[in-house]
């Protein structure tokens, strides 16, 4: 599990840095209704990022791992108002249903995460 601790909080921390890198990409698929999209995309590249490499480490990963499973809940609004109203980005409707699926799957995943093997 440490290892799949580590590849995981890596891959987060890149997603995050992908915000800062493409921010267009984040804007584009970012709910209309949500306030301050800019801000939005940019401190949730820096929540990822941080935490993200926060869960490579056993003293930080607890809080990491708890941080980012209620990151995740956070998102399930966005994946829920894609489903409703898809993104203009020409991609089949299941995409995001399956990106919502496995919205619960990541929640768990880094619950699990939050004791150190």
């Amino acid at each position: 599990m440490r290892l799949a601790t580590i590849i995981t909080g890596l891959l987060m921390a890149i997603a995050g840095v992908v915000h800062f890198v493409r921010p267009g990409v984040y804007l584009r698929i970012m709910p209309a209704f949500l306030p301050w999209p800019s801000a939005l995309v940019f401190w949730s590249g820096v929540a990822e990022v941080l935490l993200g490499l926060m869960l490579c480490f056993p003293a930080t990963q607890r809080i990491a791992a708890m941080l980012l499973a209620a990151l995740m809940v956070g998102f399930l609004l966005v994946h829920v108002a894609h489903v409703i109203h898809p993104p203009a980005l020409g991609l089949p409707v299941y995409v995001y249903w399956v990106r919502l699926a496995l919205q619960p799957v990541l929640v768990y995943w880094f619950w699990r995460m939050r004791h150190p093997l």
